[in-house]
């Protein structure tokens, strides 16, 4: 069952551009604005794995994201997974550049070097609240 109206599951998957929050080890707010990828039922996130957002969400996987288009906005409250095994990486790193339409490389081991190099990894996020401003 999912947490958001029909109307703001329309507006997130119509939308790309968030701020993705996460806690800081001392308790304080980390910001980052991302691209993001919904299908219906979770959200992802390309990051690298030296970057807070990734290393705040893995220790700490209650997170926020602010979409917004004008005065019009929705958070969404969730929890995050770091996905780090070749399969996922590779998994949810086509999902992302198909949403953003951009091609992947067809070889999943050129593709999995290609992201590994740039230390590139998924954070996945499942929506548990919603609040909107509609």
């Amino acid at each position: 069952m999912s947490v958001l109206t029909p109307e703001q599951d329309e507006f997130l998957r119509t939308q790309r551009l968030a701020v993705l929050g996460t806690g800081r080890r001392d308790g304080s707010p980390q910001l980052s604005t991302i691209y993001y990828d919904y299908d219906g039922s979770d959200i992802l996130i390309s990051v690298t794995s030296d970057r807070w957002k990734w290393k705040n969400a893995v220790r700490q996987p209650r997170v926020a994201l602010l979409v917004n288009d004008g005065r019009k906005q929705l958070i969404v409250y969730g929890r995050a997974e770091g996905i780090e095994d070749d399969a996922g990486i590779v998994a949810g790193h086509r999902r992302l550049r198909a949403r953003a339409g951009r091609e992947a490389p067809s070889d999943d081991a050129t593709f999995l070097e290609e992201l590994r190099a740039d230390h590139r990894v998924v954070l996945r996020i499942t929506p548990e609240r919603a609040m909107g401003n509609d």
